[in-house]
């Protein structure tokens, strides 16, 4: 009696921890997104801070510090879109019957580079970005 009360147990804290296991989900955040749009819709020179930077692009792959003292950040982010098209036809007589299909599969790299310079208040002072797909 006693195995057979450790063995439901052993299956019900089984069931349960298989239950309880979470699927991790990708995290997304749309303001977090570098784009051209993003870009020229969020950055503006003499009034955009670094704060709001983070916020809107997230923490940079590279900062430095230039000649002058003030502080440099670099954004490179990298995608590929991949997009498959396919169709087909089918014909049935009597007893012949025939099919064709087709499919295509496009891939296209994209890398958008953002350079973001600060003045000594910590506010752009100037940037410069590039898109660009191959």
């Amino acid at each position: 009696m006693k195995l057979r009360n450790a063995l439901a147990g052993a299956s019900m804290l089984a069931a349960v921890s298989a239950c309880a296991s979470s699927v991790p989900q990708p995290v997304t955040n749309s303001q977090n997104q570098l784009t051209q749009g993003n870009v020229t819709l969020n950055l503006k020179v003499g009034e955009t801070n670094q704060a709001e930077v983070l916020e809107k692009f997230g923490a940079p792959n590279i900062t430095t510090v230039d000649g002058s003292g003030r502080q440099v950040w670099s954004y490179q982010r990298h995608a590929t879109v991949t997009q498959s098209n396919s169709g087909s036809n089918y014909w049935t007589i009597l007893l012949a019957g025939g099919s064709q299909s087709a499919s295509s599969l496009e891939t296209t790299q994209r890398t958008m580079t953002l350079i973001i310079k600060f003045d000594e208040n910590n506010v752009v002072s100037d940037f410069r970005s590039r898109a660009s797909d191959f």
